[in-house]
């Protein structure tokens, strides 16, 4: 049974819902006690929309081991199930969608594999150009960033928040800001616009996981407040 929330169909063109969070996981992680720490922080009752599972090195079989521990955790809490890069894996686990760098395939060929409901989002770096070709189609979602330096993955694009202001003034498909994102960076991404902020170190490196929601929860406030 797919997440009750529709990640994609929050919105209208005519307004878009305050900022959430996009929970990224960390690059590797003992299944337990990721899911113990996944499951405090989302009973922490923030606004967390999505988890993307992230394990660019581990196994197709620790992939899945992984998932099969974290995706009962995300749907006890509403949130949406996202697999990075590989649209089969997303396909065996019951995933509620993929998220696809360039190199990935087509939101299309996923959109075949997963069915109409699964929730396809694309990075598109800092060009505006990847992001309509990503939008024509059919991604639910799109990524933009790094917009921070970060220790998550090597940085090899740059954006800069006018991108967001941009995207949200021309399209309403959602658009997500990542790379490098703090609770004291993440005012003038939400101001400029984004739809959620991909998160991650900022998150789980953190002393108290579960009290770097609420900080967020109240920056993001503040802001969309302003906007």
């Amino acid at each position: 049974m797919a997440a009750e929330t529709d990640f994609g169909g929050l919105f209208a063109p005519e307004q878009r819902p305050p900022c959430q969070l996009y929970l990224i996981s960390p690059a590797a992680f003992d299944p337990d006690a990721h899911a113990s720490a996944l499951e405090k922080v989302l009973a922490a009752g923030g606004p967390v929309a999505a988890y993307q599972l992230r394990l660019k090195n581990a196994s197709d079989a620790e992939v899945l081991t992984a998932a099969m521990r974290l995706l009962p955790v995300c749907r006890a809490h509403d949130v949406a199930f996202i697999l990075n890069d590989r649209m089969d894996l997303a396909k065996a686990c019951g995933a509620d969608g993929v998220h696809l760098g360039q190199e990935d395939g087509s939101p299309r060929d996923a959109r075949a594999l997963l069915g109409r409901d699964a929730q396809i989002g694309v990075t598109c770096h800092g060009s505006r150009h990847l992001a309509m070709a990503a939008g024509e189609a059919g991604a639910d979602y799109v990524a933009f960033g790094a917009f921070f330096p970060t220790d998550t993955k090597k940085v090899e694009h740059h954006a800069d928040p006018e991108i967001l202001r941009w995207w949200t003034t021309l399209s309403p498909i959602p658009c997500v800001a990542i790379g490098g994102i703090t609770v004291e960076n993440c005012p003038p991404l939400v101001a400029a616009g984004a739809d959620f902020l991909a998160v991650s170190a900022a998150i789980w490196n953190a002393d108290d996981p579960a009290s770097q929601i609420s900080r967020f929860a109240e920056t993001m406030a503040a802001t969309s407040n302003g906007r």
